[in-house]
């Protein structure tokens, strides 16, 4: 459980700064991202000692995740526009997603 928490602060860290620099729809895409970190990470996990092919199946299906959290995030930059602007929510997305996909060994150990 303790990779996990420090998973979690860690990404809420990153969401706090991310919405500093670009304020709600930065928020919005950074908790998305977070969000599609934690479960690719949690689908990942127990698979770290197991056959090659079912390691691979879990990645995959992580990338997955991660794919399904971006397609989330732009259908809702296209249906409200008004409120969620594209640069600053996909930036939000991509500057917590991308910090934590990095430092993804750390917490799979």
């Amino acid at each position: 459980m303790r990779p996990y928490a420090i998973l979690v602060l860690v990404g809420l860290a990153l969401v706090g700064v991310v919405s500093w620099i670009g304020g709600r729809p930065a928020a919005f895409g950074g908790g998305v991202g977070l969000v599609a970190q934690l479960a690719a990470v949690a689908l990942l996990r127990p698979a770290m000692g197991a056959p090659q092919s079912l390691f691979l199946a879990r990645w995959l299906s992580g990338m997955g995740i991660r794919a399904l959290a971006l397609g989330i995030v732009v259908i809702a930059v296209l249906t409200r526009r008004g409120t969620l602007p594209p640069l600053p929510t996909l930036s939000g997305f991509l500057g917590v997603l991308v910090p934590l996909l990095l430092v993804e060994t750390k917490f799979l150990k």
